[in-house]
């Protein structure tokens, strides 16, 4: 059945999500300071050293990355789900920087846990409030 010409053509496929730029820089930021707050905490006072730069480029760029791919596919994800992935994001992240303070595992893992359930019950509530 032939439609009229002021009738708009609409794709079948749906538009990629993009993110702005603002959106964008926030993991990058993050990544770089989680990467100099971890070397400085691996060097402890002392003389900045080899192994402490390749730590917070490697825990940095690990926090970056992970933090764009969280913002590129939570759309698609239902808001407990969405949660739960920034509380372990967050749980994990700050769990790895107690660490780095010579701490004993189970302690840092109970730091962890403690922190991203906190972040899961923030986002929750934000995803929650928030969505229609």
């Amino acid at each position: 059945m032939a439609t009229h010409a002021s009738v708009p053509v609409t794709s079948r496929r749906a538009a990629p999500h993009r993110l702005n730029r603002a959106v964008l820089a926030t993991p990058v930021v993050l990544g770089v300071v989680y990467g100099l707050y971890a070397a400085q905490i691996q060097r402890g006072g002392g003389v900045l050293t080899g192994g402490q730069i390749v730590l917070g480029v490697v825990s940095g760029v690990a926090v970056m990355v992970l933090g764009l791919c969280l913002l590129r596919f939570q759309s698609a994800l239902p808001r407990e789900l969405r949660a739960a992935a920034y509380g372990t994001l967050f749980g994990g992240a700050m769990g790895f920087l107690y660490s780095l303070a010579d701490h004993s595992v189970l302690r840092s893992s109970g730091i962890g846990a403690v922190f991203g359930g906190g972040m899961f019950l923030v986002a929750f509530y934000v995803f929650y409030t928030h969505e229609d």
